[in-house]
């Protein structure tokens, strides 16, 4: 933002605000207290805005979930994996036991 489109108003905030912006506003890379509290204020409307949450959410917080939801979803796949031998199995057993005829079987599976 260019500073000739700043304008300057009265600010009040108790003094435990005012210390920690004096406080953080330096670990925050910002060249000033102004600085910090007007990236607060946009952070916190973007905040409050649900269409802009997820850039919102902490880098840990997303890579944490993305790391469950690949996991679930591996452990999800195995298991349909092993579902569907024992499924085969089953059937190769019923077939057998039927006496159902292989050409028969192989048509059906064709189908």
């Amino acid at each position: 933002m260019a500073e000739e489109n700043k304008k300057k108003f009265p600010l009040w905030m108790r003094p435990e605000t005012q210390r920690q912006v004096k406080e953080w506003y330096q670990k925050d890379n910002c060249g000033s207290q102004s600085e910090f509290i007007e990236k607060a204020i946009l952070f916190y409307c973007g905040y409050i805005s649900t269409e802009n949450s997820m850039k919102f959410l902490p880098t840990a917080l997303t890579s944490a979930m993305a790391g469950v939801v690949e996991s679930t979803e591996n452990r999800m796949a195995r298991l349909l994996f092993k579902l569907a031998v024992e499924m085969s199995m089953m059937m190769n057993i019923i077939a057998s036991n039927a006496e159902v005829d292989e050409t028969l079987l192989a048509g059906q599976v064709r189908q």
